[in-house]
C-alpha cells in the first residue's frame, strides 16, 4: 500500500494518514491500515442505524450507501475491500450494525449488504486511479457504486419476496432515487474538496 509518509504520492486520501512513528519499519502502516480498515466498518455501521422505512417497501433509506462509498473512495480497492468484508462477516455473526441494529444472514435486504463489498471495492480501485478527484468524475465513480449495489440487492429482493422485477425495480431502486442523487450531491462536494485541501 502507498505510504505518504513515506514520500510517494497519495493513491486515497488514507494515503495520507502517517503510520504509527512509535513501531518499526513496516509495522506502523500495518497497524494504520488495520485501523482505517476497522474504522470504515463502524462507520457504515453507524450510517446503517440511520434509517427511515419506506411504506409498501421491505428496504429502508438509510445513510449506510453514502458511508460504504466514501469508505471505498478513502480507503482504496483493499482497504475498503476488508472494510467491508469485516462489516459483513461481523453482522452475520451477530454484531448489531446493520440497517435498525439487525444481524444475521439472509433477508430481504441482504443482497444490498453483499453488494457493498463490491461496491466498495470498485469505488476504491477508481479512486485510486483519480476517480475522486473532481466533482465529474466523483459524480461518475458514485454513480457506478450505487448501480454495483442494486446488482446485488433487486435480484435477492426479487429471491426473497416474490415480488417480480418490475415491481423490485420501483420498490427496491425507484424510491431511493432522490436519495441516492443527494447522496452523490455530498459525496461530489466532499471528496474533491479534500484532495483540494490535501494538496495545501
Amino acid at each position: 500500500m502507498v505510504n505518504a509518509a513515506a514520500g510517494a504520492r497519495p493513491a486515497v486520501l488514507s494515503d495520507l494518514v502517517p503510520g504509527v512513528p512509535a513501531l518499526p519499519g513496516t509495522a506502523g502502516v500495518r497497524v494504520r491500515d488495520a485501523a482505517l480498515v476497522v474504522a470504515g466498518a463502524v462507520l457504515t455501521g453507524l450510517s446503517a442505524q440511520l434509517s427511515v422505512p419506506i411504506p409498501g417497501s421491505p428496504v429502508p433509506v438509510t445513510g449506510q450507501t453514502l458511508a460504504v462509498l466514501l469508505v471505498g473512495a478513502a480507503l482504496g480497492l483493499h482497504r475498503a475491500l476488508l472494510s467491508m468484508l469485516l462489516y459483513v462477516l461481523a453482522g452475520i455473526a451477530g454484531v448489531p450494525w446493520f440497517s435498525d441494529g439487525s444481524s444475521g444472514f439472509g433477508g430481504a435486504t441482504f443482497g444490498y449488504v453483499l453488494g457493498f463489498i463490491a461496491a466498495a471495492s470498485l469505488v476504491g480501485w477508481l479512486a485510486q486511479r483519480g476517480g475522486d478527484r473532481t466533482v465529474l468524475r466523483t459524480i461518475g465513480t458514485m454513480a457506478l457504486g450505487n448501480l454495483v449495489i442494486y446488482s446485488f440487492g433487486l435480484p435477492v429482493l426479487v429471491a426473497t419476496t416474490g415480488m417480480d422485477l418490475g415491481t423490485a425495480l420501483v420498490k427496491g431502486a425507484g424510491v431511493f432515487v432522490v436519495g441516492d442523487l443527494i447522496k452523490i450531491v455530498i459525496a461530489a462536494g466532499l471528496l474533491p474538496a479534500a484532495w483540494k485541501l490535501a494538496s495545501r
